[in-house]
């Protein structure tokens, strides 16, 4: 079978969900791939155009009074067992993490202290946003699980994304724990 790139095998598993609009397919991005996978608003129609063209997905036109007509993607059975054979494929390699922080940090020595602590803080302060947004994603999961066999896989990535940040947060405080000793 044919290998295709990841954003192509994200968006066939976001058709097997009730998003099968370009629109509604970057809406569903935002509010949950996006946490962990980015997918830019730009890639979504090549790859929509790709994936009908490989007979992965058949687009049929929607109308409705008032509104413009909109193309709407429904994933083939080819596109199913594409998705299936990825899913069952093992993993190639671990993701590497960018992270800007962990970068100044390793070379700290060459600014002050108190920008360290200062950066250190204010990224403290952005993984509690993110933290509180995951719990307030989580809620909403419990709370409208139309579809549970999703909802439960949505969780475990929910989770994950849960005990990262939350490793980060204790990391950053006890990383400006033992910059604040070393400074006195």
């Amino acid at each position: 079978m044919k290998s295709y790139n990841d954003t192509t095998y994200a968006i066939l598993g976001i058709l097997t969900t009730e998003c099968n609009s370009g629109y509604a397919i970057k809406q569903f991005i935002d509010r949950s791939l996006n946490h962990f996978w980015k997918i830019s608003y730009g890639q979504i129609y090549p790859t929509l155009k790709l994936i009908v063209q490989e007979g992965l997905a058949e687009v049929r036109t929607s109308s409705n009074p008032g509104k413009p007509d909109r193309n709407e993607y429904y994933l083939t059975s080819k596109g199913i067992e594409a998705l299936k054979s990825w899913l069952e494929q093992p993993i190639e390699q671990l993701p590497v993490e960018r992270n800007e922080i962990l970068l100044k940090l390793f070379f700290g020595r060459y600014q002050a202290r108190e920008k360290t602590v200062s950066l250190l803080q204010d990224y403290k302060q952005e993984l509690e946003g993110r933290f509180q947004t995951y719990v307030s994603i989580e809620q909403a999961i419990i709370n409208h699980q139309d579809n549970e066999e999703d909802s439960m896989y949505w969780l475990f990535t929910l989770d994950y994304g849960k005990r990262t940040t939350k490793a980060a947060i204790d990391w950053c405080e006890v990383t400006l724990d033992t910059i604040s000793m070393k400074g006195d």
